[in-house]
């Protein structure tokens, strides 16, 4: 203490590390007072309202006097100070918000930070505030940073160049450690239970301090200890009991009793409890995580940091020597994380961007950091702070954001409060802030409207308490709090949060499609679950299926009164590849969500022949309806291209990668692929082709093949042996040379037909079938067909492809 009083002297800052149990939160603030430079109040800065509360009744008991004249405290559910009081426990919130409404700090001698190496965003920030107030307004202002587990000299660089690290041993009792480790597959809850049982039976004295991750843990654990021995009281202790159930926690057995207290991490830190001397620590701890992606905040059960459990542990040496056992290996502890991450660095920064816009800084770096915040979430929060309108585009604070700021909720339910007033919902949407800021108020239902009913009937401290604070927010936007219909509460949720209102995806109700186009599920057990659109206030686990924990019911009109300029009609063209048709339809979007739609009558053209273009590029030009002849000139043209390269190119993804030089006019105005006429297609192909291009497909690669009969023969280029036409061998009687494409380089095949149009022979030789193997065929087709002509020299026969008869007749 006499090196602090001597920093404090010399200094305006300073950074003290002790131990739990040195007197750090009760100790220091009354020796301040007696300083000459400590004329004013002293602010003492605590995580937690419970911690803040125990705190300031700590300091009155040691001082002989009530909580409220020289110590006093005040937190968002509760306040006891006066005109007397000089030292002030107060949690991080409340002290940004004093600090925003008067930078100076007039009439504050000190702000000391108690268990900065929790590092949470309200500490970072106020410190941050606190440091740009010193340096600016009051260099007069004493700041002191304090922990038992703090990286001392990064603190000491903040504060300033020179500015003393003190550090103390501390008075605390020996604690033995205990690892008993755990089977992975274990559940939690059984392996603290039995832990508590061993520490019963093996420790003859003192009461226990379990820490668990999380209220259900504690309340399975508790189920689990329901037969304890004769004398043994169990308590349960974190942030939404009623105040008079966390005091019984905090205070000393009575005389032959001992004490179980399951706790969450609020005992973690700035709490002496009476009588304990055993803690048992499961080694996790919940924390709030941002997905940044799904704009909300999840819990996540993780290890404890290094930092933490040497927290814990000390609570069990602080009246005695203590025992604490852990749930873990002994050399799982240096694997343990050794801080807890800042959370700033994982936070929705929303708050914190629209409390620097009014402090007069745009930018958050502007200020002095141990970690700066991440320039992606800064410029998610600009995002979103700009479209809830509390700043500009330049990002100074609107008229609305100030209305905002003011008050001490997060930005998205302060602007739910302001926005509200307008519409006759400002004392609703007051009570629906403090259900959505309380954990427990009317159960625990995911209808926020039961919650609010069972709530407004509730009694008991906390209950009131936090009607009061519902009164003091409404009082603030200028309504009165309460009165409004449950049924309601929708409509202020929506206007919280317009990115998670949600309709049923199916008739179970258990999946919900947002405006925000992130996928939630319900309990189809709910009543929630019957209807058709919820606005969603809370939800935990993965952006992609999130479980919806707080909702309240809303329906279409509602949605229209408070978002209906956001409401987009969307015409929408979509190509079938099944039926080479479009599907138009019209429907109302609010975001990524559909709110109703149907067939679209008159749907524009530009779209129409978008969708069938693009649908034809997926698809291929195979969808098209090729007319017979369009696809024999592309087959000709392929075969010419072999031997003149200028052609253009009519291959499949030659005419896929010119689509829009020679489709758009034929599918202009047509909604089938169908309706494009087949002698379009062909004459886009001669287009494409030209004048000369055509002349030279005709000239090496003919269409058909005319016949010293006056016959004509389609020639197919697309044959596997090559060009092949098919006709009757008599058709070709006195030909002495064999037909050819390609400018002579080519030999056609021929596949020759008996009348009956059966194959009969293939050559490539004409003159050579004629000499060689004709004479066996004709012998047997003469007995097949004998009515038509087999001559023994064909090369030499007329050509006719009538009967003997009829070539006699003519």
């Amino acid at each position: 203490m006499p090196d602090l009083l001597a920093a404090l002297r010399a200094g305006s800052s300073a950074v003290l590390v002790a131990p739990p149990g040195a007197g750090k939160t009760t100790a220091v603030a009354p020796a301040l007072l007696r300083e000459a430079w400590c004329s004013g109040e002293i602010l003492l800065l605590s995580p937690r309202r419970l911690a803040a509360r125990a705190a300031a009744e700590r300091m009155a008991q040691l001082g002989g006097e009530p909580v409220g004249k020289t110590f006093g405290y005040a937190t968002r559910l509760d306040s006891k100070r006066s005109a007397a009081t000089r030292v002030t426990v107060l949690t991080e919130g409340i002290f940004r918000n004093r600090i925003q409404a008067d930078p100076e700090l007039a009439g504050v001698s000190a702000v000391l930070f108690d268990e900065v190496h929790e590092r949470s965003l309200d500490s970072d920030f106020g410190l941050a505030l606190a440091l740009d107030a010193q340096a600016g307004l009051r260099p007069d202002l004493r700041l002191v940073a304090m922990s038992a587990t703090l990286d001392g000299a990064r603190f000491s660089q903040l504060l300033g160049e020179g500015t003393p690290l003190v550090e103390s041993a501390g008075r605390s009792f020996p604690i033995a450690h205990r690892y008993l480790g755990r089977d992975s597959a274990q559940r939690i809850e059984d392996a603290m239970a039995a832990a508590c049982r061993l520490a019963l039976a093996d420790e003859a004295q003192g009461g226990i301090l379990a820490f668990l991750p999380g209220v259900a843990e504690i309340e399975r654990t508790a189920e689990r200890l329901d037969r304890l021995p004769p004398g043994v009281i169990l308590h349960r202790l974190h942030g939404s009991l009623d105040p008079a159930e966390q005091r019984a926690a905090i205070a000393a057995s009575p005389p032959g009793q001992r004490k179980i207290v399951l706790a969450t991490a609020i005992a973690e830190t700035s709490l002496t409890l009476d009588g304990v001397r055993i803690v048992i620590d499961s080694g996790l701890a919940r924390r709030a995580r941002y997905d940044r992606a799904a704009g909300v905040t999840r819990l996540s059960t993780e290890r404890v940091s290094q930092a933490a459990a040497t927290q814990r542990a000390g609570r069990a040496g602080r009246q005695a020597p203590g025992v604490v056992y852990r749930l873990w290996e002994a050399a799982a502890t240096a694997g343990l994380p050794p801080y807890d991450p800042p959370e700033i660095w994982e936070a929705d920064l929303s708050a914190l961007l629209l409390d620097c816009a009014i402090w007069g800084v745009a930018d958050p770096a502007e200020l002095r950091w141990l970690d700066p915040p991440p320039p992606a979430a800064v410029a998610e929060a600009r995002t979103r702070l700009a479209s809830l309108g509390a700043i500009d585009g330049d990002g100074r604070p609107t008229a609305h954001g100030r209305a905002i700021a003011a008050l001490p909720l997060p930005p998205r339910l302060a602007h739910m409060l302001v926005a509200a007033a307008p519409l006759g919902l400002g004392g609703l949407a007051a009570e629906v802030a403090a259900l959505l800021s309380e954990r427990g108020l009317g159960g625990d239902s995911a209808d926020l409207a039961q919650r609010l009913q069972r709530w407004r009937g509730e009694r008991g401290r906390r209950a009131e308490a936090a009607r009061g604070l519902a009164r003091r927010w409404a009082q603030s936007v200028g309504v009165a709090a309460g009165g409004g219909d449950p049924a309601d509460a929708g409509l202020c949720v929506a206007l919280a949060y317009p990115d998670r209102i949600a309709r049923r995806r199916e008739s179970s109700g258990e999946t919900w499609a947002s405006a925000g186009g992130r996928g939630y599920k319900l309990d189809p057990l709910s009543p929630l679950a019957r209807e058709e659109w919820l606005a969603v206030a809370e939800t935990q686990g993965i952006a992609a299926g999130a479980r919806i924990l707080s909702a309240a019911a809303i329906d279409r009109p509602a949605i229209e009164r408070l978002y209906g300029d956001r409401i987009e009609e969307v015409r929408t063209v979509r190509f079938d590849p099944a039926t080479g048709g479009v599907q138009a339809t019209r429907e109302g979007r609010l975001g990524a969500l559909r709110l109703g739609g149907g067939p679209d009558d008159r749907p524009d053209a530009a779209a129409l022949a978008a969708a069938l273009l693009d649908g034809v590029r997926a698809a291929g030009v195979g969808l098209l309806p090729w007319p017979e002849g369009a696809a024999r000139l592309r087959q000709r043209a392929a075969f010419a291209r072999r031997f003149d390269q200028s052609l253009p190119d009519l291959s499949d993804d030659a005419l896929a990668g010119s689509l829009d030089d020679w489709l758009p006019p034929l599918i202009a105005g047509r909604r089938r692929l169908d309706a494009i006429p087949p002698g379009d297609l062909a004459g886009a192909l001669q287009a494409l082709l030209g004048w000369e291009g055509g002349r030279t497909v005709d000239r090496l690669a003919p269409d058909r093949l005319a016949t010293p009969a006056g016959s004509s023969h389609p020639i197919d280029y697309a044959a596997d042996g090559g060009p092949t036409a098919e006709l009757r061998p008599q058709a070709l009687f006195g030909l002495a040379t064999h037909p050819m494409v390609a400018d002579g380089r080519v030999p056609l095949i021929l596949s020759l037909t008996s009348p009956a149009g059966r194959a009969i022979q293939t050559t490539r030789d004409l003159p050579g079938f004629w000499a060689g193997s004709w004479s066996a065929v004709a012998k047997e087709m003469r007995g097949r067909y004998p009515r038509h002509p087999w001559p023994d020299d064909p090369a030499a026969a007329d050509p006719t492809l009538r009967t003997k008869k009829a070539s006699l007749r003519s």
